[in-house]
């Protein structure tokens, strides 16, 4: 398995940036059910303008979360850039009939999502000073969170068809409603989401009710809205929170009913950080997300 993942910094503190960094590269190889083995640093810095202990942060950062993951950096390349960037090219293995994809979901699966969300409206209101220290501290805890304990979960319980786990995907870029939006289409399902228990970082619903939303959730929404059943009790800033796009997200992971309370014990004891359940497969109607 190999993956690839970098971005400009999202928080002001370039160890914890680097952290960051780290955590979201190796989150599509724990996607997959996958152990990450090696990485390769991927960087970008204006090196004659900035300060080269905020460099030697930065790839710090990304080195302590590498040992925590028992991951090797075995190199990289960088380039003398103005805005700063910092990212992974990762490899790992998996056996080769024990994938976790976003095609497996069937009906009666239910949905499962093992962090909050909000990164991108906590981190766009942190840009204007209008986020409390309480939010962004439980969002960065929530970014600089490895998703080991997930994938050793889906691990343990059992991955593929003729197991209880179906299918999965990590929350990024494209929002909740645009990873799940992915996996109903490649499974040829429908979802249900119920967006009351969707878990959220502190102060997300303020800070979207106060505008602190994305220009990124908003083209994620214009892009899923067409493929939703949406409940009138849905307000709009609902579907801005369950559109934003996520740094270093959860997994949402898809398993058989029969088995949701041994997944559920599985991921409390790898301490993930939270344990939600979101959703349920359905067979598919007339759209792939029903939002609730």
């Amino acid at each position: 398995m190999q993956t690839l993942d970098f971005f400009t910094p999202i928080v002001d503190d370039p160890y914890t940036f680097g952290q960051i960094a780290a955590c979201n590269s190796l989150s599509d190889i724990y996607a997959m059910g996958g152990r990450p083995l090696t990485a390769m640093n991927i960087l970008c810095f204006p090196i004659k303008e900035r300060d080269p202990a905020e460099l030697a942060a930065i790839l710090c950062g990304g080195a302590d979360k590498l040992a925590e993951a028992n991951v090797s950096l075995v190199g990289g390349h960088s380039v003398d850039d103005q805005e700063p960037k910092f990212g992974m090219s990762v490899s790992g293995l998996v056996h080769p009939d024990r994938i976790a994809t976003n095609a497996g979901a069937k009906p009666g699966d239910i949905v499962v999502l093992t962090k909050p969300i909000g990164t991108g409206i906590i981190t766009t209101a942190a840009k204007f000073d209008k986020c409390g220290k309480e939010s962004i501290d439980d969002a960065v805890e929530g970014m600089c969170s490895l998703n080991a304990g997930a994938a050793e979960a889906m691990c343990a319980l059992g991955i593929g068809r003729d197991r209880p786990i179906h299918a999965a995907t990590d929350i990024t870029g494209f929002g909740i409603i645009g990873h799940l939006l992915h996996l109903a289409q490649a499974s040829g399902v429908a979802i249900r989401i119920n967006t009351n228990a969707i878990p959220l970082y502190k102060g997300v619903n303020e800070l979207a009710v106060a505008g602190y939303t994305t220009a990124g959730a908003a083209s994620n929404l214009t892009y899923a809205r067409p493929h939703m059943n949406i409940a009138d009790s849905i307000r709009e800033v609902d579907l801005d929170i369950v559109s934003d796009p996520q740094t270093s997200g959860g997994l949402a992971i898809c398993v058989d009913p029969a088995s949701l309370s041994e997944l559920l014990d599985l991921l409390r004891a790898n301490k993930t950080t939270v344990q939600a359940v979101i959703g349920e497969v359905l067979t598919l109607q007339d759209q792939h997300l029903i939002v609730g």
